[in-house]
């Protein structure tokens, strides 16, 4: 029940698509590097505030995060671009799983996410937002990007 409460409440928050406003990207690229900010702003206006919402909550937790650190939670959701899904298929794919390209890639999205980031970003923000640390601050994160 806890699961369904929580995808609902994504579902929720992630309707809205209406671009951001000019001081969150003065925000964003005051953190990211050029060709990071590129990557992001690939992404729908969705997940961009999704992101900056992500951030937001965990600097709450860890303030004295690293830029790397912070470029993760803004980043953590790029690999999602690839499969080109909107707000309606990705609830279908979260409820029926990785079936079908799309599907297995919107699933596959924190491999993917760091497949884009290498070569682009600190090795650091690639470890987060592939899903594979596991230290306090990883833990930290993936609770921030927990509504």
């Amino acid at each position: 029940m806890n699961k369904l409460i929580h995808l609902a409440k994504r579902a929720y928050t992630s309707f809205n698509n209406v671009p951001l406003k000019g001081e969150d990207f003065e925000h964003v690229e005051r953190i990211l590097t050029p060709d990071e900010f590129e990557l992001w702003w690939a992404m729908p206006p969705r997940d961009q505030r999704h992101s900056i919402q992500v951030l937001e909550r965990f600097f709450n937790v860890v303030p004295w995060i690293k830029r790397s650190e912070q470029a993760a939670a803004l980043l953590h959701d790029v690999g999602k671009t690839e499969s080109n899904l909107g707000w309606v298929l990705r609830i279908v794919a979260t409820i029926v799983g990785p079936k079908g390209k799309r599907f297995t890639s919107y699933h596959q999205h924190e491999a993917i996410g760091a497949r884009l980031l290498k070569g682009v970003s600190d090795p650091r923000t690639i470890e987060l937002v592939s899903g594979q640390a596991t230290d306090d601050v990883a833990k930290a994160l993936m609770d921030a990007d927990n509504i």
